[in-house]
C-alpha cells in the first residue's frame, strides 16, 4: 500500500492535479468576495469549498502513507508542516463575527502554491536567507533617513512645516521621496528659500537612498538565490542518494543490468573480431 501510495505522490500528474485544486481554491476565496455571486451561489460555493478541503486531506494522508510504517516523516519537511497548518486550520469551528476570520484562513490556502511550485520554494527560501544581510542594509538605511530627516526638519522646517514640520513627518515625506514619487515637486518648493542647499540635499539623497541604498537590497537578495538554489540541488541530490541506499536492487533489476553488460560485451568482441579479420585480410 505505501509503494502505491509512494507512486501516486510522486507521479507529475499528481502535482499538477495539487496545482489546479490550489488555484481553484483561490479563485473560490475570490468569489466569495462578491455579495451577488454569494447570495446565489453560496451553497454551491460552500459544496465545493468542501471539495476542495477534503482533496487536501486526502493528499496529506496519501503522503504520510507513502512514508510506510514511520508516517512521522511526513513533518520532517517543513513544507509539509507548512501545508499541515493551512489544512488543519480550516477545520476550526467559527461562526458568527469570526466568518471573517475564517474566510482569511481560506485564503492562506493560496499560499499552498509555495510548495506546489518549486521555484516560488527558490525565490522564499532566498528571502529567508537574505534576511541576516538585509537587516544590516536596512540600518544602514533607518541611519541615512534619521540623518537626512533631522536635517530636513532645521532646513526647511520653517518653510514647509507640513512636509518638515518635525521628525516623524520629515522622515515620511522622505520615504516618498526615496520612491521617486513626487521628489522634484518637493525639491523645488524648498528653493525659493534656499536655492543652493534644495538641490544639493535632495539630489543626493535620492543618490544615496534610490540608486545605492535600494540597490544593496537587491545585490543582497540575488545573492541569496544563489546560495539557495546551490543547496536545493544539495538537498535533492542527498534525497536522491537516500532513495537508493534506502532500496536495493531487485532480482530483476541485476539481471537486466547484467544482460544490458553481455550485449555491450557481444557487441565489443564483434567489434574486435572485425578488426582482427580486416587486418588478417591486409596482411595477405
Amino acid at each position: 500500500m505505501s509503494s502505491l501510495a509512494r507512486r501516486i505522490v510522486d507521479a507529475p500528474r499528481f502535482q499538477l492535479g495539487i496545482t489546479l485544486v490550489i488555484l481553484f481554491a483561490g479563485v473560490l476565496v475570490g468569489l466569495e468576495t462578491d455579495a451577488h455571486i454569494v447570495a446565489r451561489y453560496g451553497t454551491v460555493l460552500h459544496a465545493l469549498d468542501r471539495v476542495v478541503l477534503g482533496l487536501f486531506v486526502l493528499e496529506i494522508a496519501l503522503k504520510m502513507l507513502a512514508e510506510g510504517r514511520a508516517p512521522h516523516r511526513y513533518f520532517r519537511d517543513r513544507w509539509n508542516v507548512f501545508d499541515f497548518v493551512i489544512v488543519a486550520l480550516c477545520f476550526v469551528p467559527m461562526s458568527g463575527q469570526y466568518v471573517t476570520v475564517l474566510r482569511l484562513l481560506r485564503l492562506l490556502r493560496v499560499l499552498r502554491l509555495l510548495h506546489a511550485l518549486p521555484k516560488l520554494q527558490l525565490l522564499v527560501s532566498a528571502l529567508l536567507h537574505s534576511i541576516p544581510s538585509m537587516g544590516y542594509v536596512a540600518m544602514f538605511l533607518g541611519l541615512l533617513f534619521y540623518v537626512y530627516g533631522v536635517a530636513a526638519v532645521f532646513l526647511f522646517g520653517a518653510s514647509d512645516p507640513t512636509h518638515f514640520g518635525n521628525l516623524g513627518v520629515s522622515v515620511l515625506s522622505l520615504f516618498t521621496v526615496v520612491t521617486l514619487e513626487g521628489w522634484a515637486e518637493l525639491m523645488y518648493t524648498q528653493m525659493p528659500a534656499h536655492p543652493l542647499v534644495s538641490p544639493l540635499f535632495f539630489v543626493s539623497f535620492v543618490l544615496i537612498g534610490t540608486m545605492i541604498v535600494l540597490n544593496l537590497f537587491i545585490g543582497v537578495i540575488m545573492n541569496s538565490m544563489q546560495e539557495a538554489s546551490a543547496e536545493l540541488e544539495r538537498t535533492q541530490e542527498q534525497a536522491r542518494i537516500r532513495e537508493r541506499s534506502a532500496d536495493p536492487p531487485t532480482l530483476e533489476h541485476e539481471l537486466f543490468e547484467l544482460q544490458r553488460a553481455m550485449r555491450e560485451l557481444s557487441e565489443r568482441m564483434a567489434v574486435v573480431q572485425r578488426r582482427a579479420a580486416q587486418t588478417l585480410s591486409k596482411d595477405f
